[in-house]
C-alpha cells in the first residue's frame, strides 16, 4: 500500500444508501465524499475530502463527545457554523472541531455560488457519541470485528434522549 495519494485522484462519491440522507433533504443536504485515510494505511486518524454544491451543508448540526475533526478549506467560500457563532470560510482556513458539548457543534455549509470543497481529518476513537443539538438527538456509533483480522462492522444507534427506554424494561 502507498502511504500517499493526490488529491486529484481522489473519487467523490454521494454517501451509500443506508447513510445518505434521504430524498426529502436532498435540498439541504448533498455532500460528496472520497475516502482517504484507508486507502493510504492510515490507522488513528480518519480522511476525507467532501464537496459541497452551494447552497448545501455536508451534514446537521452536531458535537462530538470523543472525536476531534480538523478541517482545511482546499476550494470555494462558504460558512461554518461553530456553537453560537457563525465564521466564513474560504480556501486556505484550517477549521478546528475538538470534542465538547453544545458549544463545540459545528457544521459547514456552501454559501458561494461553485463547488466547496475541503479536505477532513479526525481522530478514530471508538464507541463515539454524537450529538445534535436542533433537533434533541444522539447518535452511539462503534465499530467492531467478531474475530480478529475481520473487517470491522459497524453499529450506529439514534435516537433522543426523551424516547429511551427504562434499563429493567422486558428483562
Amino acid at each position: 500500500m502507498k502511504p500517499i495519494v493526490n488529491l486529484a485522484d481522489v473519487e467523490l462519491s454521494p454517501l451509500p444508501p443506508g447513510l445518505a440522507p434521504p430524498e426529502s433533504m436532498s435540498e439541504r443536504y448533498a455532500p460528496r465524499m472520497g475516502a482517504i485515510g484507508a486507502r493510504i494505511g492510515a490507522q488513528k486518524l480518519g480522511y476525507n475530502v467532501t464537496a459541497l454544491a452551494p447552497g448545501k451543508c455536508g451534514f446537521p448540526f452536531h458535537h462530538h463527545r470523543v472525536n476531534e475533526e480538523m478541517f482545511f478549506v482546499l476550494e470555494g467560500t462558504g460558512e461554518v457554523r461553530i456553537g453560537d457563532a457563525v465564521y466564513p470560510i474560504r480556501a486556505g482556513d484550517v477549521i478546528a472541531c475538538p470534542p465538547g458539548g453544545p458549544e463545540a457543534a459545528h457544521q459547514i455549509a456552501n454559501t458561494g455560488n461553485v463547488e466547496l470543497k475541503y479536505l477532513s481529518v479526525s481522530t478514530k476513537v471508538m464507541p463515539e457519541i454524537v450529538e445534535y443539538p436542533d433537533s434533541g438527538k444522539f447518535g452511539i456509533v462503534a465499530e467492531f470485528a467478531d474475530a480478529p483480522g475481520e473487517r470491522p462492522r459497524a453499529f450506529r444507534f439514534v435516537s433522543r434522549e426523551s424516547e429511551s427506554v427504562p434499563y429493567w424494561d422486558d428483562n
